[in-house]
């Protein structure tokens, strides 16, 4: 079965997901190796292809249109798994003893594997590795299934039938759009925040849980639906520079948009919202191998701060 014509160019979506996260085309086209107006003229024919706007052009940049943001929302996982795609069949080229499996939750894959990777291709060239990127039960159960050498995780607790060592400390913030009324205030209560729809991740999101852990930290055990959930951080960033409504996100995904105030960070008062990130592997057994290498790695860009649990 042929694919649809609309969804057969994924370069052009891809393209589409940088504007979101960089905040304009010329940043995005400088970021995909093409010229501005190659980026545009590409924009616009996925415009065309998919027939409604899907950015608002502005003095100060570009955004996603609500229509981009949700199209945004659909192509993150599709492009995610094309990414899975090519590294597959460059595993296949590779000795089976080379192989390394790697599942990792959003932060962790987005924002901190691949500087580890590029250093464990200096020590290990001829390793092809595999990344499947979901929340943080799915990889726990692709580590358990054996679907993968080592996982790295963002929940509160070490899943059960696995060792965790911690390899990375991150911080969860409130963001909003500069519109938003929290822009000017800067502070909620943690029963505020929690009485709010957010624009959230899916159950079973490391970040989702590491939020309501924190809220029930402070006795604040039930939180308000969701406004819309998305299983994509650079959907949900979309969604929130947008003013569909606040989020709560690693801030390694927002440091840049807080610097270009395309978000707002709303302090949240009495609320510890700092989190481990965590290596996983199957218990009693020891990574060996380029997972032993990725592992250690991993804990190196760490801190004598790095602990086993």
């Amino acid at each position: 079965m042929p694919l649809p014509s609309r969804v057969t160019d994924l370069a052009s979506f891809d393209l589409l997901l940088s504007v979101a996260e960089l905040g304009s085309i010329g940043r995005a086209a400088k970021a995909h190796g093409m010229s501005q107006p190659s980026a545009s003229e590409r924009l616009r024919t996925l415009e065309g292809r998919v027939g409604v706007a899907l950015l608002e052009r502005t003095s100060r940049g570009a955004r996603l249109t609500t229509a981009g943001q949700l199209v945004a929302g659909w192509a993150a996982p599709v492009l995610a798994r094309a990414v899975d795609l090519d590294a597959g069949i460059t595993s296949l080229r590779a000795d089976r003893h080379s192989h390394l499996r790697v599942a990792a939750s959003l932060t962790v894959a987005e924002y901190l594997l691949p500087a580890w990777l590029i250093a464990l291709r200096t020590v290990s060239p001829d390793t092809a590795t595999v990344l499947t990127a979901g929340n943080s039960v799915h990889v726990a159960e692709h580590v358990l299934a054996e679907r993968a050498d080592l996982g790295f995780i963002e929940s509160t607790d070490v899943p059960s039938g696995l060792t965790g060592r911690i390899v990375a400390h991150d911080e969860l913030v409130l963001v909003v759009a500069p519109g938003h009324p929290w822009a000017r205030r800067r502070r909620v209560t943690a029963a505020k925040a929690a009485a709010t729809a957010l624009v959230s991740r899916e159950p079973g999101s490391g970040t989702r849980q590491a939020w309501e852990h924190a809220l029930k930290a402070v006795g604040v055990d039930k939180s308000a639906e969701a406004l819309l959930e998305m299983s994509s951080t650079t959907a949900i960033k979309a969604a929130a520079i947008g003013g569909i409504g606040p989020a709560v996100l690693s801030v390694h995904a927002v440091e840049a948009d807080l610097a270009t105030r395309a978000l707002v960070r709303v302090e949240v008062t009495d609320l510890d919202l700092h989190r481990a990130l965590r290596a996983v592997w199957p218990a009693g057994r020891t990574p060996r191998g380029p997972a032993s290498d990725l592992l250690t790695i991993a804990t190196r860009s760490l801190s004598p701060r790095a602990d086993r649990r």
